[in-house]
């Protein structure tokens, strides 16, 4: 089947962070933009990354895998020039490493006293950090492009609401919504669009029970998929959407502007 001309990021190459969970936003936002045509660089702090890059390849995509741990910035400048040696650009980047990750499995959640001052930063730099490093290791890049997409991850945490216990990943994710704010006017010259999407409860491998019963109560009834949150981004990082910049699009059923949480009766 053809891809519709503001959907095909045919020639197009695009970096995508936390990319090594099968379940995960990541992989599928992966996956979405190879089948519209985009090579792919997926990146992820385990050997994970290969493994989903040698699933796409099988699928007949175009990827490849990183490991590194991109609160470095080394590490990060090292994805974005692996990107660039592999297919002489780098058009789209996706800032999605966050939340938690294989190789460090705390969550670094807690209210303000819970939150040390060590847990504040390393919160932080997992959710912020990554992607103000992505993101300036690949704006040369974006730039030349002249049709540059940056799309991130951010949540309806922090951006819209809050969860109990979470400051720190709270204030992250706010923060991150700033950054694409501030990218939205400063890249725009250059032909840059800088976007977020914000997931509400979303169905991966790392949902907890209580998140599942969470998502019973949005005014869909469930939880999202990631593909659904994929799809947000694959427009967003298209032809399509050249004209949507410094916006957050929320994928949460609805929640976000629900005021009765009790099911009718």
């Amino acid at each position: 089947m053809q891809v519709p001309p503001f959907l095909d990021l045919t020639g197009r190459v695009a970096v995508v962070t936390g990319a090594g969970s099968p379940t995960g936003i990541g992989y599928a936002a992966a996956r979405h933009l190879g089948m519209l045509g985009a090579a792919v660089v997926v990146g992820a702090t385990t050997e994970r990354a290969h493994e989903r890059a040698t699933e796409l390849v099988a699928a007949g995509l175009t990827a490849h895998g990183f490991v590194g741990d991109l609160t470095d910035p080394a590490v990060a400048e090292a994805l974005v020039a692996q990107a660039h040696a592999a297919h002489g650009r780098v058009d789209i980047v996706v800032n999605n490493a966050g939340m938690v990750s294989t190789s460090d499995p705390d969550y670094l959640e807690g209210d303000l006293l819970a939150t040390s001052p060590q847990r504040w930063s390393d919160s932080l730099r997992r959710n912020l950090d990554t992607a103000y490093l992505v993101t300036r290791a690949a704006l040369p890049h974006l730039r030349t492009s002249g049709q540059g997409r940056i799309v991130t991850v951010t949540s309806v945490t922090g951006a819209l609401m809050a969860m109990r216990g979470e400051v720190a990943y709270a204030a992250a994710k706010a923060a991150l919504v700033g950054l694409t704010r501030a990218l939205a006017v400063d890249e725009a010259r250059h032909g840059i669009t800088s976007n977020a999407v914000a997931p509400g409860w979303i169905s991966t491998g790392s949902q907890t029970e209580h998140e599942v019963a969470e998502g019973f109560v949005t005014p869909v009834g469930r939880s999202g998929t990631a593909d659904e949150v994929a799809s947000a981004i694959a427009w967003l990082a298209g032809p399509g959407a050249g004209y949507v910049n410094g916006q957050v699009i929320v994928v949460d059923g609805g929640n976000g502007v629900a005021e009765e949480r009790a099911l009718p009766r």
